[in-house]
């Protein structure tokens, strides 16, 4: 027993040395998706602010794929040392363990450190279509069920389920049509390919400004940044969206087992990071906003997206694979 206990005691006290010289070296940030979108650059001006921080390398490394499945599996299977982290969305534990039989990867394979942007979707539609309310939309889809097409980044995101959830609100049948990214389903909205879309705010804008595409409702409970003077889909008027509340947020993580003072020093140098004027002016201009959690929040959140977006895709019975 003796022995046991030393063991613990020798075990914590190298565990407390190495978050002390915590980082030495070069840290990675996994962003499982390609350049450009709001979590790779998230990723790359938390990484700056760290590296000026810490005075050691911190780079971000795209590792896109199958979904976001091959980064958060490289991000899940590397050494619990906090020298490897994940920049990615609430989707891989939120969405994907309802809509995949088998995933390379637990949830609980990674630890929530923070989350570090939120940004609302907004449900569109082209200006060719002649929807310009949620009224409109529920009239055009009951005199056409199953025929009003809504545009999305992909199967299994977000944006997806939120639509599916929409229909299902509104006691309608809509037509998903997924592209591959935001930027190819906002095109294809502003063009009338599709008559509608669920799109992040940053995708949309561009094309509501320029008259192509009009705002039926952000899908979040209030008005942040430049979408001010979008209503919500609470604001519609239609009771069944008047709870309505949901987002695309990004947060940060660590391979289950990194240590907690690791944990809580990555958490605290992000945070800091996030209050940046830069850091903040450079989000807000993508359409999202700077959120800054206890790693216990961010766990919170997660459990609350998973009960949400699980029910959705069980009743509409959603599988990717």
């Amino acid at each position: 027993m003796q022995r046991a206990l030393a063991l613990v005691a020798l075990a914590l006290v190298t565990m407390l040395a190495a978050a002390q010289d915590y980082p030495s070296r070069t840290v990675r940030i996994i962003v499982p998706y390609p350049p450009g979108g709001v979590t790779d650059i998230a990723a790359r001006l938390v990484a700056q602010k760290l590296n000026e921080r810490w005075g050691q390398p911190v780079v971000a490394e795209n590792r896109p794929g199958a979904g976001a499945m091959v980064g958060v599996e490289a991000a899940a299977r590397s050494a619990p040392d906090g020298y490897t982290l994940l920049m990615v969305s609430g989707d891989f534990a939120a969405i994907h363990p309802f809509v995949y039989s088998k995933l390379p990867y637990r949830p609980e394979d990674l630890a929530p450190i923070t989350m570090v942007s939120d940004t609302p979707m907004v449900i569109v539609a082209s200006a060719s279509s002649g929807i310009n309310t949620v009224a409109d939309l529920v009239a055009a889809a009951k005199a056409r069920p199953g025929e009003i097409g809504y545009g999305t980044p992909g199967q299994g995101t977000s944006n997806h389920l939120v639509g599916e959830w929409l229909a299902s609100a509104l006691g309608i049948k809509l037509l998903h049509v997924p592209y591959r990214g935001g930027a190819p389903a906002a095109t294809a909205v502003a063009g009338g390919e599709v008559a509608l879309g669920v799109l992040a705010t940053s995708s949309a804008a561009p094309h509501v400004k320029s008259g192509k595409m009009r705002v039926l409702g952000l899908t979040n409970a209030r008005r942040i940044g430049d979408t001010m003077s979008w209503p919500t889909l609470a604001e519609s008027g239609v009771p069944a969206l008047a709870d309505f509340d949901t987002s695309i947020w990004v947060g940060l993580f660590a391979p289950a087992g990194v240590p907690r003072a690791i944990i809580t020093k990555v958490n605290a140098d992000t945070k800091r990071a996030l209050q940046e004027p830069d850091v903040r002016e450079r989000l807000a201009g993508l359409g999202a906003e700077p959120v800054a959690t206890s790693p216990e929040e961010l766990a919170a959140r997660l459990k609350r997206d998973a009960a949400f977006y699980g029910r959705i895709a069980r009743e509409a019975h959603i599988h990717l694979d």
